[in-house]
């Protein structure tokens, strides 16, 4: 079960959750910059310390230039996801910023079959729609 994409994606989908409650608890009072900030040195040291603990450190100057800038620039988009994210919990409802974030779901669905070839089936883009929509109807303030 460990092994399996779906455990961890769902994990992932719980710890996203509960990122957006804690996030929304402690901004209050903050610059939502200096939040993201501080929310990022506590991931640095977690993984720093897994990475150690793991044995999984390798060095830097063995990973090809490809990998480094894939990296690079998704750590760049990570960063400015974030920022961004804080700043839109900063100002709205956790219950209302987190759906409208997970848009990304459906921006991967899109820049995955447009830039990587992947195919999904019309049951799955269907999927891909209804989440859109969901989205959508989450964030209406009515």
């Amino acid at each position: 079960m460990t092994t399996t994409w779906q455990f961890w994606a769902f994990l992932s989908a719980i710890f996203a959750a509960l990122t957006a409650i804690f996030a929304k608890i402690g901004i209050s009072g903050l610059p939502s910059d200096y939040v993201t900030l501080l929310r990022t040195c506590v991931v640095l040291a977690v993984l720093a310390l897994i990475v150690a603990g793991t044995g999984q450190w390798q060095n830097p100057a063995q990973v090809s230039w490809t990998t480094l800038g894939a990296i690079t620039l998704s750590g760049l988009a990570t960063g400015a996801s974030w920022l961004c994210y804080f700043r839109a919990l900063k100002l709205g409802d956790a219950s209302r910023v987190a759906p409208v974030d997970k848009l990304s779901v459906v921006l991967v669905a899109i820049f995955a079959a447009v830039f990587l070839g992947e195919r999904m089936s019309a049951v799955n883009w269907t999927g891909v729609v209804l989440i859109a929509a969901g989205a959508v109807l989450v964030a209406l303030k009515v």
